[in-house]
């Protein structure tokens, strides 16, 4: 194995290691070296070496054993089946949200008040931007949010909609808090509201549109690889 730059990241090492296991250079059921070994042979610190080593046990080509070592369990990503399931599930989910959230907001353009406004740019500073921190409390703030939005239509059938989708809606938003979604900025929310001040439910409607466009870009990207 050639070593690693400086500047490479656990990612790479992944991809290294990977290649290594693919092209046989460890059998299955053959140990890999130890991490020490593994570090040297890349140049990278041993963290790394574990963060690499805990991505590839993930995704099913290598398992470590409790007091014996780290060995090869398959050639192939026995994972992502499962990361692409999850992405698919997500992609219907963020469909399901998108028909709600635009024809919401259309109506909710139609029938706003200046209290209705007030409250919603009260709820969007509350939830302000995620920092990293109590995921918990920042997917229960944004989801009020959004909550809003839908109750601001004054479509009883579509509020109840909503709730018993709660669940669900509040995984959308978590999924957009790791790595591999983008996460709505705060001036996507801002247009959605200065659409529904506006009384125009069109540009409302777009406005959720473009909130939505990006993960599932994102999404559609992921499914294709």
């Amino acid at each position: 194995m050639r070593a690693l730059t400086k500047t490479t990241l656990a990612e790479t090492a992944v991809e290294a290691i990977r290649g290594e296991i693919i092209a046989r250079r460890w059998r299955v059921g053959e140990k890999l070296p130890n991490e020490a070994s593994l570090s040297s042979m890349l140049s990278v610190s041993r963290g790394t070496i574990r963060e690499a080593v805990r991505v590839l046990a993930s995704q099913g080509y290598i398992e470590t054993r409790q007091g014996s070592g780290t060995y090869v369990r398959s050639t192939i990503n026995l994972g992502r089946p499962f990361d692409m399931a999850r992405r698919a599930g997500l992609r219907d989910q963020f469909e399901a949200r998108l028909a709600l959230d635009v024809e919401a907001a259309r109506l909710a353009a139609l029938r706003q008040t200046p209290e209705v406004i007030l409250q919603l740019r009260a709820l969007l500073k509350a939830r302000g931007n995620y920092d990293g921190g109590d995921k918990t409390a920042f997917i229960e703030r944004d989801l009020a949010f959004h909550k809003a939005v839908i109750a601001a239509s004054q479509n009883r059938a579509m509020i109840e909609i909503y709730e018993f989708f709660s669940v669900s809606i509040a995984e959308t938003i978590e999924a957009t808090l790791g790595e591999d979604l983008p996460e709505p900025d705060m001036q996507a929310h801002v247009a959605i509201i200065d659409a529904i001040e506006a009384g125009d439910p069109e540009a409302a409607g777009s406005a959720v549109r473009r909130f939505m466009a990006p993960v599932v870009a994102t999404l559609d990207r992921l499914l294709m690889s």
